[in-house]
């Protein structure tokens, strides 16, 4: 692997775990088995190499829920697919972590990408939630722009209630509870 990749990786996986604050350059050098010089020879600092560890971490998100959101399935089925994705719960949202991070909230390049990922998933699941109303799974009154709103904030607190918890349960119960709901709605 490529000294860049390896940067970009490390400062993914330290960025997940410690917060941009907690991400000192030298963790990230170590991290990567790479010297200060590879790391500034490919990024300016550690608010450049932030961005794409941030813009990677949002690419391979999509990616993920893309698989679920354009299977094969009724609306319910790829909705739930989604939710029921394998995660680390406990570690939470490598997005969603993110948006706790004053520094991060703070720079308008670093919490671009995070809202543009949440944005991208609100409009993935309206357009889900819009197909399955099409399609008569769902009854008109359902509003998709709502629904997508409400499927993100479930699945958001459901890490924050399991990462208190330290436990995975409240996850799983505020996904099934989720899932439970959709179903009834397109019956």
């Amino acid at each position: 692997m490529e000294t860049v990749e390896r940067l970009i990786r490390s400062t993914q996986d330290l960025l997940w775990e410690r917060g941009y604050v907690g991400t000192s350059p030298k963790a990230i050098q170590v991290a990567a088995d790479a010297g200060q010089g590879s790391m500034y020879h490919h990024f300016s600092g550690k608010a450049e190499l932030a961005k794409a560890a941030i813009e990677r971490s949002a690419a391979e998100l999509q990616a993920a829920a893309e698989e679920q959101f354009s299977g094969d399935g009724t609306a319910t089925e790829r909705i739930s697919g989604y939710l029921e994705r394998d995660r680390d719960v406990l570690k939470g949202c490598r997005m969603g972590r993110l948006t706790t991070d004053p520094d991060v909230m703070a720079d308008p390049r670093l919490r671009a990408p995070i809202d543009e990922t949440f944005g991208w998933i609100r409009a993935r699941l309206a357009e889900i939630i819009a197909e399955g109303k099409q399609r008569g799974e769902y009854p008109g009154s359902l509003d998709a722009g709502q629904t997508a709103a409400t499927i993100a904030a479930v699945l958001q607190g459901g890490y924050v209630l399991a990462r208190a918890a330290d436990s995975a349960e409240p996850f799983e119960l505020a996904v099934q509870g989720l899932i439970h709901l959709l179903e009834g709605v397109a019956a």
